[in-house]
């Protein structure tokens, strides 16, 4: 059940992972028939090796301008937001300041005892 559990909460990972080695395989697919196709037509035999070279160029032009930065938009700035960049740690403090006043106005007799429920079931880091 363990196993299960861990492999549904990294879905995204594994959906993307599967898109992305998809997309890749059609790309050297259709990529091999353009070359062999090119190859016919300049009366020349395919070979493998020219292919590889010219399909790994290929995708790493398309790697870098698009993929590399994406993956940076995205997952580095969201990395940086999930360890506490000074950028991203912006409102936490004051949120929390801000709903201790809400809270201690409301209900200002059981506010300690709220409190300190709270920082033994949810202790700060």
């Amino acid at each position: 059940m363990q196993r299960i559990t861990g492999f549904k909460k990294r879905n995204y990972i594994w959906i993307t992972l599967f898109l992305f080695i998809f997309s890749l395989g059609l790309h050297w697919y259709f990529g091999w028939n353009t070359f062999v196709n090119e190859e016919k037509e300049h009366q020349q035999t395919p070979v493998v090796s020219d292919y590889v070279q010219q399909m790994m160029r290929d995708t790493m032009e398309n790697w870098q301008s698009e993929f590399l930065q994406l993956i940076w938009q995205v997952a580095g700035l969201s990395f940086l937001f999930c360890v506490g960049s000074p950028q991203s740690k912006e409102g936490d403090e004051r949120k929390e300041e801000k709903l201790d006043y809400i809270i201690k106005m409301l209900d200002a007799e059981n506010y300690k005892k709220l409190m300190k429920e709270w920082e033994t079931k949810y202790p700060k880091k």
